[in-house]
């Protein structure tokens, strides 16, 4: 099974999700990209996921470009707020899925509440990709 996690930036919350798939089931050809990517990391998305004991700082942020010739069995979107913001992917998919989740990185406010906010979002996505490995992916493999 081959999956796609879209974001714009694909620097933290694609990221995320891509690590917690990959950590469910290592069978999963899991790949993260953006739209708009930004090269590098966001290091709070990397903290945050290193505190509940996944690695993801070996991940390159890359250019959805990299991926529009192949087939995949799963394109999932994960930009919070509008779905219309979200990057388009025209390429051969089975299942389009937004499963949308705000940008810690937008957070503003004292450094407690900045890295409060990874905490949340990295729970949330946590939560809606076990949810979408245990519903939908988890018989088909």
């Amino acid at each position: 099974m081959k999956v796609l996690i879209l974001c714009t930036g694909n620097s933290c919350r694609s990221q995320m999700a891509h690590g917690f798939l990959q950590s469910l089931n290592p069978s999963i050809t899991v790949r993260s990209a953006g739209t708009e990517a930004s090269g590098k990391l966001n290091p709070q998305a990397v903290k945050a996921m290193a505190e509940i004991g996944i690695d993801i700082s070996h991940h390159s942020s890359d250019s959805v470009d990299l991926y529009l010739k192949e087939e995949w069995d799963y394109v999932v979107t994960v930009c919070g707020g509008a779905k219309e913001v979200c990057p388009a992917f025209m390429g051969k998919v089975k299942h389009r899925l937004h499963i949308g989740f705000d940008d810690p990185s937008d957070a503003v406010g004292t450094e407690e509440f900045i890295w409060s906010e990874y905490i949340r979002v990295r729970d949330e996505i946590k939560a809606g990709f076990y949810k979408l490995y245990v519903e939908q992916m988890k018989d088909q493999l």
